[in-house]
């Protein structure tokens, strides 16, 4: 039995991140996984990740110490380390390129398309993720009647929007509308969920260009259906600013259309061409195509390495 603490500073990405290797550890050795978000004042987050953690957050910090702990964001970095020095017992893991090495941690996952490696380093081409073929299973047999109701072949449309790489200007944002257009004009049933980065008025010009046509949007109320959008899709439309939803994307095995606004960042491009090259995905322009490919899942990759040195630890 283990006890796994989580360190984010509460971004979405991170935490899901940390809580899917978390879950996937946990399927192995039983436990509990506790979930710690720290919120460092605004002096200390500058600071971060060489500076040291805020006092004020280390009050929640206490025993028991947890057999592992997995954080993710810069503001993490030094909590990871503080507790390391508190509990040397303790199995530390970092998701993503820390900034300060790879003795940031006893263990340190990155995207392929990061630069970091070093002995301690596993690097995959998607991101963990929390989307088991489990919980897609139990989506699919949940799933919304109306999502249900859509014709066949069924598009899971995971939308973006702006991000400090990619800036999704209004042009891009017609391209990718008119595109959508074109799908359900084929007969496609959409199914489409904005992210927390869509703009509203992103949305409100997805909705416009589907209205009348075989398409269901998440309007933001109530329960999130995006696994079951997962488990329902036979292809997926998703906007080139998200790994995270790429690489949810991939696990399933279906086509990826890839929709690529005006200047994605070059680490991006490495990732979108590795799943290229892989077969996972092509380039949207308002038509689909059928690629059957070995789905990419590092989740449980990620958990293996973990395990291996728990029990080497043990």
């Amino acid at each position: 039995m283990a006890l796994i603490w989580t360190l984010t500073d509460g971004k979405a990405g991170d935490a899901l991140q940390c809580l899917g290797v978390a879950e996937a550890v946990l399927a192995q050795t039983g436990g509990s996984i506790v979930e710690h978000k720290v919120s460092p004042r605004r002096l200390y987050a500058l600071a971060m990740p060489w500076g040291p953690p805020d006092p004020a957050d280390l009050r929640n910090l206490l025993p028991p110490w947890p057999d592992l702990a997995i954080a993710s964001g810069r503001r993490a970095v030094s909590y990871l380390s503080w507790l390391k020095r508190r509990s040397p017992a303790t199995l530390t893991v970092f998701l993503k390129d820390p900034r300060t090495g790879p003795k940031a941690a006893d263990f340190i996952w990155v995207p392929a398309h990061d630069r970091l490696r070093g002995a301690n380093v596993l690097a995959t081409l998607t991101s963990p993720h929390r989307q088991t073929p489990a919980v897609l299973a139990a989506a699919r047999a949940d799933a919304r009647a109306e999502l249900i109701a859509l014709p066949q072949p069924r598009v899971a449309v995971l939308a973006g929007g702006p991000s400090k790489d990619v800036a999704f200007a209004a042009d891009d944002v017609d391209g990718f509308v008119s595109a959508l257009s074109r799908l359900a004009n084929s007969g496609a049933g959409l199914m489409v969920t904005p992210s927390r980065r869509t703009p509203p008025a992103m949305a409100q010009a997805i909705t416009r260009a589907l209205e009348g046509k075989p398409a269901w949007i998440w309007n933001g109320e109530g329960a999130n259906p995006y696994a079951q959008m997962l488990a329902l899709a036979d292809a997926f439309v998703v906007t080139a600013d998200s790994a995270n939803m790429l690489s949810e994307a991939a696990a399933t095995g279906k086509t990826i259309h890839v929709y690529l606004p005006k200047g994605v960042p070059a680490k991006i491009m490495r990732l979108i061409d590795g799943l290229i090259a892989h077969g996972a995905v092509v380039k949207f322009d308002g038509h689909l195509e059928n690629h059957p490919y070995e789905p990419l899942d590092s989740t449980p990759l990620i958990a293996q390495e973990i395990l291996a040195r728990l029990r080497a630890a043990s």
